[in-house]
């Protein structure tokens, strides 16, 4: 079974590397493609680029409420 992070969860990232997950997503999906890998592995891959794309959405999620809240600022003044 595959654990989902929480949107509370994900702000402690600490160490957490969008290029670097997008990356590990390419990666399993190369391997997927070139038949690499065996059925198990294959849903195993998928579920966890599935988790890695997760992650890197909430990542972007949060970046644009910080782009928003500065333009939003700079509004105000």
């Amino acid at each position: 079974m595959v654990k989902r992070k929480s949107a509370s969860n994900s702000d402690s990232m600490e160490g957490w590397n969008y290029e670097a997950k997008v990356a590990e997503i390419e990666g399993i999906i190369a391997r997927i493609e070139a038949g690499e890998l065996d059925l198990e592995a294959v849903f195993e891959q998928f579920a966890s680029a599935v988790e890695y794309l997760r992650e890197c959405e909430i990542f972007l999620q949060q970046r644009q409420q910080q782009v928003d809240l500065l333009i939003e600022t700079l509004s105000d003044e």
